[in-house]
C-alpha cells in the first residue's frame, strides 16, 4: 500500500461510543489533539434523537446486530446483540436509562487489586458527568456534559407496574442511584427537551468546532499498529482503502466489548494458541483477550392487553425494580424491566396491543469468550457467552419471572390486562418456567468483561487500563470490567470514560 504522511495527533480514539466520546472531550478540555475514529455513520437518523426511536434502530444500518454461536444451555439458540454503529455507539441505541450500579459491585473491582475504583473513588467521577434535573447533591452533580431527567408523565401502565410491585410488598424508591438501589420506582435516563442525549451528543457535539479535533467516520479499525512494543496508530479502511492514523502519546481503545477484544487479536495481542489458529501472527502474548464475555439476562413476560396503549412521552421504559433472590445480599441480583409495548419473546405469539413485564438478572455467573473467526478483520467475531451454564443464573431467572408474574397479575393492571401471552397459562409448574427460560432468554443489552482489568495473568489492562505488554496502549470501554454491574451498562461506561481520562491526563 502507499504511505501516507505521517501526520501525529497526541492521542488516536477507536470509537466514538460512551467512553470513547468523554476521553475524547476532557483530552481536548486540556488542550491536547485528538483523532476519533468510527465505523459506523454520523448520527443524523432521526430515529436516533427520538426517545421513543430505539426499537426501530434494532437491526437497522446503526446496529452491528452481532449473533452468537448457539448456546447449548439455551436451547441451541443464537442470540441477537444490539451493539451502536454510529456515533455515540450504543448510547445512540439504547433505552437511556441512567443507572450506575450498586456500591458492591465496584468495591469489589477494588478488592479484587484494581486500586482506585472502589466506590467511593468513582462516585465523583459519576458526578463529575451529569447535569442532574435534581441539581447538586451527595448522589448526583449539576453542570456536566450529560443531562439526567426524570420523567414528567410516567405512562399509566408503568406506573401500574410500581404500584404493584409496592403493594406486593417492594419497597418504593424514588432514586435507584441515591441512598437504596432495592425496590420499585421510575428511571432517570439521559434525555433533555424531548430528545435523547448519547454520549457523543452530550460530550463531543457541542465542541466539535474545535480545532484540535478530527473526527472520521464510516472507518472500520482493522489493527493496531506497533513499533518496537509500542502503540504508535492505527490501520483501518475506508472508501474502498486502507489509511493509517499515528498518535504521537497513545492509543486508547474504546469499540466496546466486541470491537476493543477483536482489535487486539487482529492486532497480534492476544492468545498465542488462538492466534496461530487463525493466521494471525503473533506480536505479543496476552491470553485473557477474549475471556470473561458475560450479559446480563432478560427475557420477556408478554401480556396482551385490553385495549391499545396510549402513546407514551418517555423512553418506552419507564419503570423498573431491583430485587435479590435473598435478602443477606449486599447489592440486588434482580432487575425486571417494564415496558409499555411488546417486546416480543421469542418463539412466542406476539398480540397486536400489549405490554412486557421483562425479568432480568444482574449478577450472572456464567462466562464465554469472544474468538476471531478469520484473521480477516470484516469478519464478524465468534460470541460466545455461555449463558445459563451456571445453574444459580437459570434459577435466579427463574425467580424474576415468578416475581414477574405475581406483579403482572396484580389488580393494578386489570384496566389493561387481557392475557399473558408469555409464558402463558400452560407454564404452570418451575420446570415449565425454566423451559420457558431456555426457549425465550436474551440479552439486557449490557455485554462486558473480553479485555478484563485486573493484575492476574489473565488480565488484558492494569488498573490504569494500560493494555499488559504493550506502550502507549490503552482500553477503555465495558470490555475492562472485570464483573458487570448490578444495573445498565451506560453510566458505568461513561464512568470508565472519565476515569480513563484522568489516568491518561496524570501521565501527559
Amino acid at each position: 500500500m502507499t504511505r501516507e504522511p505521517r501526520t501525529e495527533h497526541d492521542y488516536v480514539i477507536v470509537g466514538a461510543g460512551s467512553s470513547g466520546s468523554v476521553i475524547a472531550r476532557r483530552l481536548l478540555d486540556q488542550g491536547h489533539s485528538v483523532h476519533v475514529v468510527e465505523a459506523g455513520p454520523v448520527d443524523v437518523d432521526e430515529r436516533v434523537h427520538s426517545p421513543q426511536g430505539w426499537p426501530l434502530l434494532l437491526q437497522s444500518e446503526v446496529d452491528w446486530a452481532a449473533m452468537t454461536v448457539p448456546q447449548v444451555h439455551a436451547n441451541n439458540r443464537r442470540l441477537y446483540w444490539p451493539r451502536g454503529k454510529v456515533l455515540g455507539g450504543s448510547s445512540s441505541l439504547n433505552g437511556m436509562i441512567y443507572v450506575r450500579g450498586h456500591r458492591s459491585d465496584y468495591d469489589s473491582w477494588a478488592y479484587a487489586g484494581c486500586a482506585g475504583w472502589d466506590w467511593d473513588s468513582v462516585l465523583p467521577l459519576f458526578k463529575r458527568s451529569e447535569d442532574h434535573v435534581d441539581g447538586a447533591s451527595d448522589w448526583h452533580g449539576k453542570g456536566g456534559p450529560l443531562p439526567v431527567s426524570r420523567l414528567a408523565e410516567p405512562h399509566p401502565t408503568a406506573a401500574a407496574f410500581v404500584e404493584a410491585a409496592v403493594a406486593l410488598g417492594h419497597p418504593l424508591t424514588e432514586d435507584f442511584n441515591g441512598e437504596r438501589m432495592i425496590g420499585a420506582g421510575f428511571n432517570h435516563a439521559t434525555i433533555r427537551d424531548g430528545r435523547r442525549m448519547s454520549a457523543w451528543q452530550s460530550f463531543v457535539a457541542p465542541v466539535l468546532d474545535n480545532p484540535s479535533l478530527t473526527v472520521t467516520t464510516g472507518a472500520r479499525v482493522h489493527r493496531v499498529l506497533l513499533e518496537d512494543g509500542r502503540a504508535v496508530g492505527v490501520e483501518y479502511a475506508a472508501d474502498g482503502a486502507l489509511h493509517r492514523v499515528y498518535a504521537a502519546s497513545e492509543v486508547v481503545l474504546s469499540g466496546g466489548v466486541l470491537g476493543s477484544a477483536q482489535t487486539l487479536l487482529l492486532s497480534g495481542i492476544g492468545p498465542t494458541a488462538h492466534l496461530r489458529e487463525v493466521g494471525v501472527e503473533v506480536a505479543v502474548d496476552v491470553p485473557g483477550v477474549g475471556e470473561n464475555l458475560h450479559d446480563h439476562l432478560l427475557v420477556s413476560n408478554v401480556y396482551e392487553a385490553s385495549r391499545p396503549l396510549p402513546p407514551g412521552k418517555g423512553n418506552l421504559l419507564e419503570s423498573q425494580l431491583f430485587a435479590s433472590t435473598d435478602p443477606a445480599r449486599l447489592g440486588p441480583d434482580l432487575q425486571p424491566l417494564f415496558l409499555h409495548m411488546v417486546y416480543p419473546a421469542e418463539s412466542y405469539p406476539v398480540p397486536e396491543h400489549g405490554y412486557t413485564i421483562a425479568p432480568g438478572i444482574v449478577r450472572p455467573l456464567s462466562r464465554g469468550t469472544l474468538r476471531l473467526a478469520s484473521a480477516d478483520p470484516e469478519v464478524a467475531p465468534l460470541l460466545d457467552p455461555n449463558i445459563l451454564a451456571e445453574r444459580y443464573d437459570l434459577e435466579a431467572l427463574v425467580d424474576a419471572v415468578e416475581i414477574c408474574r405475581e406483579i403482572g397479575a396484580h389488580a393494578a393492571f386489570e384496566g389493561w390486562r387481557k392475557a399473558e401471552v408469555a409464558p402463558g397459562p400452560d407454564a404452570r409448574t418451575r420446570d415449565d418456567l425454566r423451559e420457558y427460560v431456555r426457549r425465550a432468554v436474551g440479552t439486557y443489552h449490557h455485554q462486558v468483561g473480553t479485555c478484563r482489568m485486573g493484575q492476574d495473568s489473565l488480565a488484558v489492562v492494569d488498573p490504569a487500563l494500560r493494555v499488559h505488554g504493550v506502550e502507549g496502549l490503552r482500553v477503555a470501554d465495558a470490555s475492562i470490567m472485570p464483573s458487570v454491574p448490578s444495573g445498565n451498562t451506560n453510566a458505568p461506561s461513561i464512568m470508565i470514560g472519565e476515569k480513563a481520562a484522568d489516568l491518561i491526563l496524570a501521565t501527559s
